[in-house]
């Protein structure tokens, strides 16, 4: 069914499948949910299970959650404007905010609901038809978390992934309502039902939070995925003329919108014509092949004076000796009738406790200490991806 699906859409919508998707991920989400609603409603009303009913409105905002996701998924195709020159890309990570709140709020209600069942427990009824309908309810809320985390893999849209784990979470929450229902109906033990729908509530709210997590990364600046950072550096250092990269930054504005920054190191020596050229090749080809927009910076390095390399490894030595983690670029001297300045910056783990200024005098004493004819004139950084 789920590859059927996507065939039909891929086929229709050629040139903006990934839109199409969303769009039939959100239809197929309301109508499951719906009837789902219906049906867990009525055998809610009957049994006076509390858990049943709870996990009927549950749907009934997963329903709520696929509008958005629509709605989502079609206001981020907007094309560029005046206003947003990086387009409406972002809108896709807060619909998908919008979701959380969604499921935060059905989170807490079920919660209410389950201390007051546990304070004062009513009589739940079980039979094997509403038994055997809730596991029905299981297996379709266990398909659509199967078909929405197949379509983000297609489209890697934020808001399929969060349906697909709120899907996955309603199969567990579901299934522990069957457990009430069993215990309940051996035990007479009517207070469980409270207990269980307030477990229920833990882990609506717990998918809550995994939705705020996925949706505030790409907001707030979270790091590129390897497998972009990798692309981006293969394809500058297959030219022979680069021969290093360092400040890379990637920035996401939304699938597809994609800006990116970076250094490329090349001789000192070659043609800054045949140069340029290079660097304009390479921007074209990150472009057509990874879907990045990308500004190349060129940076010069000596690559045939014996004085810079020799005193570049003495840099290196001394740097690796105090931190493995750091690394260094842009190293260039510049000599003095008495001593000689070596320029370089330094990349330092983001999150380490040592302040720069520390790590700076620290490295400035070890360097002299090496050579005490250089004089070091650092910049500590840290790495953006």
């Amino acid at each position: 069914m789920t590859k059927l699906l996507i065939g039909a859409v891929k086929r229709r919508n050629k040139q903006n499948y990934r839109s199409a998707l969303g769009v039939m991920s959100g239809i197929v989400g309301i109508i499951c949910n719906i009837l789902l609603c219906i049906v867990k409603f009525i055998i809610g009303s009957a049994t006076g299970a509390v858990s049943i009913t709870a996990d009927a409105l549950n749907n009934l905002a997963d329903a709520g959650s696929n509008i958005i996701t629509i709605a989502g998924t079609k206001l981020s195709e907007k094309p560029v404007d005046n206003d947003h020159p990086f387009g409406h890309g972002r809108i896709e990570y807060l619909s998908a905010l919008v979701v959380s709140f969604l499921i935060f709020l059905m989170g807490f209600e079920l919660g209410k609901s389950s201390i007051q069942k546990i304070i004062h427990p009513e009589e739940v009824e079980a039979s094997i038809v509403s038994i055997v309908i809730i596991v029905l309810a299981v297996l379709v809320k266990c398909w659509m978390a199967f078909f929405n985390n197949r379509l983000y893999k297609e489209t890697n849209n934020i808001n399929l992934k969060a349906v697909s784990q709120d899907s996955l979470n309603d199969c567990i929450s579901t299934g522990a309502t069957i457990i009430s229902m069993i215990i309940c109906y051996a035990t007479g033990w009517y207070r469980i039902d409270g207990i269980i729908g307030l477990f229920v509530s833990l882990f609506i709210l717990w998918a809550g939070v995994g939705v705020v997590k996925e949706a505030l990364g790409p907001l707030l600046g979270q790091p590129p995925e390897e497998e972009t950072v990798k692309g981006i550096h293969d394809i500058m250092l297959s030219e022979e003329l680069i021969i290093g990269v360092h400040d890379l930054m990637v920035h996401d504005y939304g699938p597809g919108r994609i800006i990116a920054s970076a250094h490329a190191e090349v001789p000192d020596d070659v043609d800054i014509l045949a140069a340029h050229e290079v660097i304009d090749a390479v921007e074209m080809r990150i472009s057509k092949e990874l879907n990045i927009i990308i500004c190349i910076h060129m940076d010069p390095v000596a690559v045939n004076d014996p004085e810079t390399e020799r005193l570049k490894e003495l840099v290196d030595k001394v740097i690796k000796e105090y931190n493995p983690a750091f690394s260094f670029h842009d190293f260039r001297i510049v000599k003095g009738e008495k001593n000689t300045n070596v320029i370089f910056d330094v990349v330092i783990p983001a999150d380490l406790s040592l302040d720069k200024h520390t790590i700076m005098d620290d490295l400035r004493k070890a360097i002299k200490a090496a050579d005490s004819k250089l004089s070091p004139v650092m910049l500590i950084e840290h790495s953006y991806i």
